[in-house]
């Protein structure tokens, strides 16, 4: 089962980069100093090529992988020998693309924003009332199409309501049980795809299309998704002509920002937001319910923020590198609280639904929401010095 997206997206060069208030110097002043940029230019080039790069593509290959299991148990629910393990298999390919974008969100500027994917793939909670009854429609013969969809209902949480569900207790995730109706698999099978597609635009606008490989190529035309952008080329090229950034110092800039402002979200907003919430609407906001897989999306964020400052391959100049030859405190800090941030976060029990008002879930709440973003932000005014 395939689903076109029909609409084209046209854009290319720097056109529609938000981002582009990161262009010039922060300060509007003279570029930062030769020694400087230097070490900046060091950070960046393998933040690109060994973090940013490499999660999309991981993203982007467990995706395609998802997809076709997809379409396989369409296939088999249409021969009549559709199996638990099918679904099971399809599951697993959700959990593998599902954390290689959550090791992402330290970097949702750029394309992800440009291109509105994080709200496509990623808007949640999911409205379960309206996924039940599009459902219900559905089986009662309604016509429906990707392009018609709001993002509630397509990305990850529309798949992963479909290939999840808890046992009665709601203490365990399960696969999805195999009675499907037709109606109900070419949904899956339409926002699967959708999914993919979206996902290889990520690795696509960040790589440049011919970067990866004819395969991942073609599904890209054949979606109508091709882009003329290789945003990575703009942050490894600061300076030149064609890059949107100004200078090295600019493109850290944006870097730093993502850690703060996923930082935020993860301690103020996915726990915090449960943890200290008053309406049902509060309590309810919780990511990835039905997969039980909230802890884990939570983790990995702090895994983006720490690929993002301290590099993802030993060896590799990093953010972290630079902070500590002109604030050895200041970066030992940092790299503290994203120890004890994500040693926080893994003492929350699942499911996250019935412990989000507990000790642990306040205690990562302070330590991520507050402490870690905060000392991000030092981070931020110490590369703005000397």
């Amino acid at each position: 089962m395939k689903q076109k997206r029909l609409f084209v997206w046209l854009l290319c060069g720097a056109l529609m980069i938000t981002g582009l208030a990161a262009c010039g110097d922060p300060d509007g002043g003279d570029e930062p100093p030769t020694g400087k940029e230097e070490a900046f230019k060091n950070a960046i080039i393998p933040y690109v090529d060994h973090t940013v790069i490499p999660t999309y593509k991981g993203m982007a290959d467990n995706a395609i992988l998802m997809s076709e299991a997809c379409d396989e148990i369409y296939d088999a629910f249409k021969a009549g020998n559709l199996t638990t393990d099918m679904v099971k298999t399809a599951g697993k390919y959700w959990n593998e693309s599902r954390a290689y974008w959550e090791k992402s969100e330290a970097w949702l500027y750029g394309p992800a924003a440009d291109y509105n994917i994080d709200p496509h793939i990623d808007s949640w909670p999911l409205d379960k009332v309206a996924m039940d009854g599009l459902l219900k429609r559905l089986n009662n013969g309604e016509e429906w199409s990707i392009d018609i969809a709001g993002y509630g209902l397509l990305g990850f949480h529309a798949v992963e309501y479909m290939l999840f569900e808890l046992d009665a207790t709601g203490d365990n995730s399960l696969p999805h049980s195999t009675n499907y109706s037709e109606a109900e698999l070419i949904y899956l099978c339409a926002v699967a795809a959708d999914l993919r597609d979206q996902c290889l635009l990520l690795e696509s606008a960040w790589a440049g299309y011919d970067n990866i490989t004819a395969a991942k190529q073609e599904l890209l035309t054949e979606a109508e998704l091709v882009v003329g952008v290789n945003y990575g080329s703009y942050m490894k090229n600061a300076g030149q002509p064609g890059s949107i950034y100004k200078t090295y110092q600019a493109a850290v800039e944006d870097l730093i920002q993502g850690c703060v402002d996923i930082a935020d979200e993860v301690g103020n907003t996915k726990i915090g937001r449960p943890a200290n919430g008053s309406s049902t609407e509060d309590k309810n906001y919780i990511e990835s319910p039905y997969s039980l897989n909230s802890i884990n999306d939570f983790y990995d964020n702090i895994i983006s923020i720490e690929n993002a400052y301290a590099g993802s391959r030993e060896g590799d100049a990093s953010v972290s590198d630079y902070i500590k030859s002109v604030n050895a405190a200041l970066d030992a800090e940092v790299l503290d609280l994203i120890k004890q941030s994500k040693e926080a976060i893994r003492a929350i029990p699942e499911p996250f639904a019935k412990s989000a008002t507990s000790a642990e879930a306040d205690k990562a709440v302070t330590l991520v929401g507050t402490d870690l973003r905060d000392k991000l932000e030092e981070v931020m005014t110490e590369l703005s010095k000397y």
